[in-house]
């Protein structure tokens, strides 16, 4: 669904005049803030296939850190990759890189460890390879991106959109006290519904991934 077709689903649920423009008035204005709100919650709530991607990254010998280019800082890892080598690397602390590179003599090799550090002036997140580099290895994050805020009407939303509708209309009817005797803890049960059965829809694709395993 677009930005104007999800803002128009919840005014139609509060029985208000729909729009053209999700500027058009200070009531839609309010409710696409709404929306917003919404889809970052929905976005934390599960790695949902449609923003799942890949980020590659080619390192250059002797040089340990790298911008993890379109990024930004609210993504999520499912695994990193050494594609030249073939192998998964593995996660490790800043406090446990710390003590790599200052107390350990170091000897370029083939990248096992990665570590977050920091993010660039564009957002994107720094991450710092250990052991450095010894050449080129193309490394492969697979992550999942939230969806940069809706703003235009033609703006498509990439989630499941009725989860959102119904949190929108949850935030709204909070806001107004309340809408022909719902009451908002009515409607965020209704979201909650919601969201829990788009996640189920999801989570029957992704079995491996609701599985908890021990050590």
């Amino acid at each position: 669904m677009t930005y104007l077709q999800i803002i128009n689903a919840v005014l139609r649920r509060l029985r208000e005049t729909e729009i053209t423009d999700v500027n058009e008035t200070d009531y839609s204005k309010l409710i696409g803030g709404y929306v917003n709100s919404v889809k970052k919650e929905v976005e934390s709530a599960w790695d949902w296939n449609a923003l799942r991607t890949t980020l590659t990254l080619n390192t250059v010998a002797n040089t340990f850190n790298y911008t993890l280019v379109g990024s930004g800082s609210r993504f999520r890892v499912s695994d990193v990759v050494n594609d030249t080598s073939n192998y998964l690397l593995q996660p490790r602390g800043a406090q446990w890189m710390n003590q790599r590179f200052l107390t350990i003599d170091q000897q370029p090799s083939t990248p096992s460890f990665y570590s977050f550090n920091g993010v660039n002036s564009n957002q994107d997140s720094a991450v710092d390879l250990y052991p450095i580099p010894d050449g080129v290895y193309s490394i492969r994050f697979n992550v999942t991106i939230p969806q940069d805020d809706l703003v235009n009407n033609a703006d498509v939303l990439l989630i499941p959109s009725e989860p959102v509708i119904q949190g929108t209309l949850a935030r709204a009817i909070s806001e107004r006290g309340e809408d022909g005797g719902r009451l908002s803890s009515d409607q965020y049960m209704l979201y909650r519904s919601a969201l829990a059965d788009e996640i189920a829809i999801e989570a029957g694709r992704f079995a491996d991934e609701t599985i908890w395993y021990t050590a």
